[in-house]
């Protein structure tokens, strides 16, 4: 008896989690995808669709952390677009992939550092900075290749197009990011201390938090895996772009919302995000499979994002009650 009521509190706990609703719903997508097309249980499918959400995916665990803390960060798309311009010409002046990768990685931490400095020091509104930020990201990327993309020939494009046995590359780090994303945010203190300052950040600063280093250190990661997601993208193209990255910043944030992390702080997970990032694109798959318009490809996403966004309303004005 006291097993099966331990099964039952067990089952009731899963199902308060968040998240569980929209893995199921992500199931529930590919088995009737399984169904509707011979073709979307084909491991080169499977693999496509991994390799089309690996960038989204990376961005995803940098903006999950970003709203945890109850910012936006709209600069995230232009400076991965911006980072493959950068890692191109490294690479086109002969520095060593090595050492070219080190300067892409930091450079993001940089942008990173000033979106945090012009936050947490001076007080502007994230959501004006990052905004700020992705016009001068995209401006610099625009004046320094006068337009025109920039190819890459180095062995940093296989972090982008290669292939380890069957699977691509850039689905293997997207898998180790959400693995250190997870452990980061959960098995840390500074981790920990994400969800107190974006729960309450008076509360956090009275208990002796430095809330301004925890939201400094957040931007200092996003625009770390926003270099990383350039470079991948670079490989990926062997060419960067210097438009490349449009959007990406408002798909990852869908992927985190519909992943269960609240806009208002202090909830969320980084396995959430990756769900909400793995919904997106079985739903996008599953459109171009089933032959169905792109329109309303963008109007389903559009439907499920406003939806989950509904869903977080509501907790929020239950909660409050």
């Amino acid at each position: 008896m006291k097993k099966r009521s331990t099964s039952i509190d067990s089952l009731k706990n899963l199902f308060r989690i968040r998240e569980f609703g929209v893995l199921v719903a992500l199931i529930l997508l590919c088995v009737f995808l399984s169904f509707a097309s011979p073709y979307f249980l084909k491991p080169m499918n499977i693999f496509n669709v991994l390799r089309q959400i690996s960038i989204i995916g990376i961005l995803a665990v940098g903006q999950c952390l970003v709203i945890i803390i109850g910012c936006l960060d709209l600069s995230a798309g232009t400076t991965m677009g911006l980072m493959g311009v950068l890692c191109a010409i490294f690479i086109g002046f002969g520095i060593p992939p090595i050492v070219a990768f080190v300067l892409v990685i930091a450079s993001g931490a940089l942008i990173g550092t000033v979106n945090g400095l012009l936050v947490t020091r001076f007080g502007v509104n994230a959501f004006i900075v990052t905004l700020g930020m992705q016009y001068i990201a995209r401006s610099v990327a625009l004046l320094i290749t006068g337009g025109i993309p920039v190819k890459m020939d180095s062995p940093l494009a296989f972090l982008g197009g290669g292939y380890i046995g069957a699977v691509p590359m850039s689905v293997i780090i997207m898998g180790a990011i959400v693995l250190l994303g997870w452990l980061f945010s959960t098995k840390t203190l500074l981790g920990r201390n994400i969800f107190i300052v974006g729960s309450n950040e008076k509360a956090a600063k009275l208990s002796g938090i430095r809330a301004g280093n925890v939201k400094m250190m957040v931007f200092i990661i996003m625009g770390s895996l926003a270099g990383l997601s350039g470079i991948i993208l670079t490989g990926m193209l062997k060419t960067a772009e210097p438009s490349a990255g449009l959007g990406y910043e408002l798909e990852a944030i869908a992927a985190v919302i519909i992943g269960g992390t609240s806009l208002s702080g202090g909830e969320g997970s980084i396995f959430g995000a990756i769900i909400g990032a793995a919904l997106m694109g079985v739903l996008k798959n599953g459109f171009v499979l089933l032959g169905v318009s792109g329109y309303w490809q963008m109007f389903a996403l559009g439907v499920v994002i406003i939806m989950a966004v509904l869903v977080d309303s509501m907790n929020t004005m239950k909660s409050s009650c």
